[in-house]
């Protein structure tokens, strides 16, 4: 939202009129305050205020803002300040006019969530926030009661055989969570005010239950935000989607055209995508999101990238390739290069406000000021992944037994993973930053990405492999040796339900020189009588407030 628009609402904003938290945003006691989260405009804000709170939450109860106020105990002289943050939430739809009825969409959907600095974090005294209170990043971690959101595989069957799937997905996994299951899990999810659950695979529109885990979800207030290659987006699905406020879509597309799209995703996949987005856009559904997993190969393209997402009313989401899952196997050869990492920084810092990144490349960060988004490491902290058996993992990018928290068929659930692991509570221990910490950029960059040092075989304490000032490069240097030495002692993902035909560290067929094609899968409703040929190398993200938005 454009400072001048911030600063007309401002202006705007009375006192003495009746007002009220829309039907759509939920509230979420934290330690610090409070979150708030719109389930229309995907927007977060934190509040450290406590008094704003308790306004927040009997605001309705009030003829006016300015009579809830002082039933909060706010004197005339605080006045001025708490109007400001009500004028903020006003901005991001967290509040609206007592006497106006609500409209679906009517605000400018971003994704879930955008963050920027806590609405009510300048109040007073009266504000009695704790005084440990600081940075957002500082108290993200230390962990939250729950998630934000978290990540959530249903299954690893796909229709195609990406070449840098994160799960080594294909084939399903007869374990999978049942619909029951799932059920129960996303009962937990709204006891625990988990906001909203980004849903993937695999290619989760190929369960049966899909669109009935949807409904359910989205009828028991959890958002859904679901991945797809676009395979089940026909023009019936995209206007079933486009009247819910609680459900975001994100089609997968690495390349602006087939040619570069196709050569990682498979052939016909660019159509498929193309195809699903045109859908969306005719059933007037605004603002999904379309997602590009960054390579040495789209760079280029990044321009070509937001023209299309401009042109089907959809909004852009970049991520970083990781080295996990089958994409350990291509990272060599499609991660971008160092001046491709500068160029991908610049083209960031020059679009950021509109392009959505999560926790992606505050790696990037020491080349100039933070990128737009969550500059810090969210595993374990305020983000997680259930797989599609029910293993619950510090992070979606590090599916490996050294990173398994638990799993939601254990006693309590996910509720008790989340709480009282041992990993989580570890991960959530003040960072020492280990030999990164003697660097001038560790606090802009943290340390960098753990799933990218882990499945590089770089430590956990060690610098990124793509460090911006070369000592990832060198750390790698060093484990391998001038003459290759080491090679090979990065560990593996923990298991792989790859296709068989699927071979391993090449984009290219090797008999044929051609591009790989997607394989097609079947999925009956039923499970297969036998379990899936697994790999047995086991052993494995502030909102509209008073400055500027950073996306997720």
């Amino acid at each position: 939202m454009s400072t001048e628009l911030n600063s007309a609402v401002r202006i705007a904003f009375d006192l003495d009129r009746p007002w009220r938290l829309d039907e759509r945003a939920a509230i979420r006691p934290e330690p610090f305050g409070a979150m708030l989260y719109h389930f229309g405009t995907r927007n977060l804000s934190f509040l450290k205020s406590t008094t704003l709170l308790s306004v927040l939450t009997h605001l309705a109860e009030h003829p006016t803002a300015r009579a809830a106020c002082t039933a909060a105990g706010v004197t005339e002289a605080e006045l001025p300040t708490y109007m400001r943050a009500l004028a903020t939430l006003a901005c991001s739809n967290m509040i609206i006019p007592g006497d106006r009825p609500w409209d679906r969409r009517t605000a400018p959907p971003v994704s879930p969530p955008a963050f920027s600095r806590t609405a009510g974090g300048d109040t007073g005294s009266a504000g009695s926030r704790p005084a440990t209170v600081g940075r957002l990043t500082d108290v993200f971690e230390l962990g939250l009661s729950s998630p934000i959101c978290l990540t959530w595989e249903l299954t690893y069957a796909c229709n195609l055989a990406c070449v840098h799937c994160l799960s080594s997905s294909g084939r399903r996994d007869p374990r999978e969570l049942t619909t029951a299951e799932c059920k129960r899990v996303i009962d937990t999810m709204r006891r625990m005010q988990v906001f909203y659950v980004n849903i993937g695979g695999g290619e989760p529109t190929v369960r049966p239950d899909f669109w009935e885990l949807v409904d359910y979800s989205t009828a028991h207030q959890v958002g859904v935000k679901f991945s797809t290659n676009g395979i089940r987006l026909d023009a019936s699905a995209a206007r079933k989607l486009a009247a819910s406020d609680y459900v975001d879509v994100q089609i997968s597309l690495d390349g602006a055209t087939a040619e570069v799209n196709d050569a990682v995703r498979g052939a016909g996949s660019y159509e498929t995508a193309t195809r699903a987005m045109a859908n969306l856009a005719a059933a007037g559904f605004r603002g999904f999101k379309i997602s590009v997993v960054v390579t040495r190969h789209n760079v280029s393209q990044l321009d070509a990238l937001a023209k299309i997402a401009e042109d089907h009313g959809a909004q852009l989401r970049l991520t970083r390739l990781r080295p996990s899952g089958r994409g350990a196997d291509v990272w060599p050869e499609l991660h971008p290069t160092s001046a491709q990492q500068r160029e991908l920084y610049d083209w960031l810092a020059a679009h950021g406000e509109q392009v959505l990144t999560g926790d992606s490349f505050f790696h990037l960060s020491p080349y100039g000021k933070p990128l737009p988004g969550l500059n810090m490491c969210g595993a374990g902290r305020v983000v997680c992944l259930i797989d599609p058996v029910g293993d619950v993992y510090a992070c979606p990018f590090a599916i490996h037994q050294n990173f398994l928290a638990g799993d939601v068929r254990q006693p309590g659930g996910f509720e008790a993973v989340w709480q009282t692991s041992p990993l989580f509570a570890e991960l959530r221990q003040p960072q020492t930053g280990g030999a990164c910490r003697s660097c001038g950029s560790f606090d802009s960059c943290r340390g960098g990405c753990m799933a990218a040092k882990f499945f590089t075989g770089l430590p956990l304490d060690g610098p990124d492999p793509e460090c911006v000032r070369g000592h990832g490069e060198a750390a790698l240097g060093a484990i391998r040796g001038d003459h290759g030495a080491g090679a090979g002692t990065a560990p593996r993902p923990s298991a792989d339900h790859s296709h068989r035909r699927v071979a391993t560290g090449r984009l290219h067929d090797a008999a044929a020189g051609r591009p790989r094609r997607p394989v097609t899968v079947t999925i009956g409703r039923r499970p297969p009588q036998r379990a899936c040929d697994e790999d047995p190398l086991a052993g494995f993200a502030a909102l509209e407030g008073p400055v500027p938005t950073a996306s997720l």
